[in-house]
């Protein structure tokens, strides 16, 4: 991997970090020389990280204007879940067929770091294990058009449930740390109809928290 890859990627996760946990305020403008300062890198490795978040739909780019951080409403998420919901599920069911042995002992291992992370409360450390989560079905499924789908959907996803989780945390009856690892553990044991279930539970935890934000305001 070339220094220039690896500048753009640890510059598009700080970036996605200062976005989720709104160290970067949603709806505002920034400029790419303040970003820059902002994850203390150069203005290369931070225009590349911005448009490969704007491809995730994790940022807004203007151009001779600046780059706008997205507010995702309700009704954003709403209808990014009806999409979410059939596509992450094939994705689920295509996983525990054809996963290898050593993608299997991967899912195993993030179920449980998954859990552990959530049960200590490090949101920071929560959001590393819901990245390799999500990478590691698309990699098992092994169909590069699903994880070109995916990835735009999930980002603004994310934001929202970050954003949202506090208010509403004594509201939720099961952490989705443990849907993640359902679907993880269903995937290690080859069980494509169990997985493809654990899936459908998590987009609807997603929908029914979304609904929940909604009733709130």
């Amino acid at each position: 991997m070339s220094l220039e890859v690896s500048l753009t990627e640890a510059a598009c996760e700080q970036l996605e970090r200062m976005i989720i946990f709104q160290k970067l305020a949603p709806g505002a403008m920034y400029s790419e020389k303040k970003l820059a300062e902002a994850v203390g890198m150069g203005r290369t490795p931070v225009r590349e990280a911005l448009q490969k978040l704007a491809w995730e739909q994790m940022v807004v780019i203007h151009p001779r204007r600046g780059v706008q951080i997205p507010d995702i409403t309700v009704e954003n998420q709403l209808k990014l879940l009806e999409v979410r919901r059939p596509l992450e599920a094939l994705c689920a069911k295509l996983a525990a067929e054809r996963a290898t042995a050593e993608q299997k002992l991967r899912m195993t291992e993030l179920a449980v770091g998954i859990l552990q992370c959530a049960g200590e409360e490090n949101e920071k450390l929560f959001l590393e294990y819901l990245r390799g989560c999500h990478d590691a079905l698309v990699d098992a499924a092994r169909n590069e058009y699903i994880s070109k789908v995916m990835r735009p959907l999930q980002g603004p996803s994310r934001i929202f449930w970050f954003r949202h989780q506090h208010p509403l945390q004594h509201v939720e009856t099961v952490h989705p740390a443990q849907l993640h690892a359902n679907i993880m553990n269903c995937v290690a044991d080859g069980d494509a109809s169990g997985a493809e279930a654990a899936s459908h539970a998590l987009v609807e935890y997603l929908r029914q928290f979304a609904v929940a934000c909604l009733h709130r305001a």
